[in-house]
């Protein structure tokens, strides 16, 4: 969390606002509510996009505005606006109030207070200005043109954010963070005998560009795009049918987080329409599937220092050695629910109010040697990473497309496959994990998380794993 003066400086410094003014605002909106804040936001983004050997697009922006909540028993009442100043908060309270009118709520306590501070506030957008952007983005194009003939187009981009944010509560209750985030991200595409295929890399996190620019990194971000591309050129048609599918370990745990991780958010428990709800203290996956989401990780794309309610966020075990131990909670999900916030309450961006959202959600190490799943495989798929998907959270299937898949005979990694898809039920899939690999990995930092529309910057990962049997759907005829 950050020193609240840093904060204080964004938000009534550089404006007109009064902080003893808008607690007594709080105070007054809130006082018939169950729960509620202020949420007062500043940031500041940047995205430089070089493609086909120039600049493509480049933008920079600054938003700034305020999201105002009453809670009463599940009702919300919630104004938001663009303009930072206590009249705009007045006419805000106001309107939420009519929430709580013959309510009488008890109101929750303030968020739990913490020094943590997970990554550093200084603003990436001001450590490397746009022309030395424009020359590395240059540089890449160069670099990965320079690495194989077959290359035909290459597309290499930088983005970053800083959010300043600070967040009232009722009694004086006040909790402020500072927010980097940044990504680089490469895409190339080759080209042999008439046939062109694609590959992309992406790596990020809540840290300046530096560890990113630095040539080894971007370097390597190049090559495995490169990989990936060339991989794909000989690729052939996906078999379909119900096989054994060895997932690969880091990004492929964006299956589990699609599959899984929404249906042990609260609110879906909570109202019933999750395939996990009412399953608590039960097996739910095979032994050995222990399953945390982890907020706490130093400088992850995923990680807050509090989330966007003030919460100290912390690591939360779902899932321990198959039995289904928690929910990801936000605080209204939380109160109704008799039960404390996980510090899983995050929004977009003042204009939204916060739900129940995970963090980096990733699966714990087993005991196995990877290379040992893979021999003892006969005939099945090696998914090494994942594109889009769709996940129904009420029955938990799922349908994902692989990128990167190989076919497995007799214990070897054969020949990549295209157009390979996993479907399945995410419930089930977790009953018929038989082998975890030793070799857990986290995402390079790319992930971004859509639900009810909004969208936030989230972790995944997990190790080597084995699921006896999934139903894959190919192109193979």
């Amino acid at each position: 969390m950050t020193d609240l003066s840093k904060t204080d400086e964004l938000f009534y410094s550089r404006t007109d606002m009064d902080c003893a003014q808008l607690e007594s605002i709080v105070d007054e909106t809130l006082k018939d509510a169950d729960d509620g804040e202020l949420f007062l936001e500043y940031r500041q983004s940047e995205s430089v996009v070089f493609d086909d050997g120039k600049v493509k697009s480049a933008a920079f922006d600054t938003t700034q505005g305020f999201g105002l909540r009453a809670i009463s028993g599940e009702s919300t009442g919630y104004s938001h606006a663009s303009e930072l100043s206590e009249d705009a908060i007045r006419r805000a309270s106001n309107t939420v109030k009519a929430v709580t009118r013959g309510h009488s709520g008890t109101m929750d306590g303030g968020p739990a207070q913490t020094n943590r501070s997970l990554y550093s506030d200084d603003n990436p957008l001001a450590s490397l200005g746009f022309e030395a952007k424009v020359e590395l983005l240059a540089e890449m194009d160069s670099y990965a043109r320079g690495r194989d003939e077959r290359v035909k187009q290459v597309s290499a981009s930088l983005t970053g954010e800083w959010q300043a944010i600070q967040i009232l509560h009722t009694g004086g209750e006040r909790v402020g963070d500072i927010r980097p985030l940044v990504r680089l991200n490469v895409s190339v595409t080759v080209e042999k005998d008439g046939r062109m295929e694609t590959g992309g890399h992406g790596i990020g996190g809540r840290t300046s560009y530096d560890p990113y620019i630095e040539p080894g990194a971007w370097k390597a971000a190049i090559d495995e795009a490169l990989r990936q591309a060339l991989v794909n050129l000989d690729s052939v048609p996906a078999p379909a049918g119900e096989v054994p599918v060895v997932l690969g370990p880091g990004w492929p745990g964006v299956l589990l987080h699609e599959a899984i991780g929404h249906g042990l958010e609260g609110d879906f428990n909570r109202k019933g329409t999750s395939a996990f709800a009412g399953l608590m203290g039960k097996r739910v996956a095979s032994k050995g599937v222990t399953i945390v989401d982890d907020g706490v990780i130093d400088n992850r794309r995923g990680s807050l220092s509090i989330d966007d309610e003030g919460t100290p966020t912390q690591c939360t075990t779902l899932i321990e050695d198959g039995i289904l131990t928690g929910y990801m909670q936000d605080r209204m999900n939380a109160r109704l629910m008799g039960v404390k916030s996980t510090g899983n309450g995050r929004r977009q961006s003042y204009g939204h109010a916060p739900i129940p959202r995970m963090t980096n959600t990733y699966m714990l190490n087993g005991d196995n040697d990877p290379g040992e799943i893979l021999a003892g495989v006969k005939d099945g798929i090696y998914a090494v990473n994942f594109g889009g998907g769709q996940v129904d959270i009420t029955s938990g299937k799922f349908v994902f497309s692989c990128t990167e898949a190989y076919k497995i005979e007799n214990g070897k990694v054969g020949a990549p496959l295209k157009g390979a898809t996993l479907i399945g039920n995410g419930p089930d899939v977790l009953t018929k994990v038989s082998k975890i690999g030793n070799d857990m990995m986290l995402d390079p930092g790319i992930g971004t998380c859509g639900k009810d529309g909004q969208g936030v910057p989230v972790g995944v990962g997990q190790p080597t794993m084995l699921i006896d049997s999934i139903t894959v759907g190919g192109t193979a005829v």
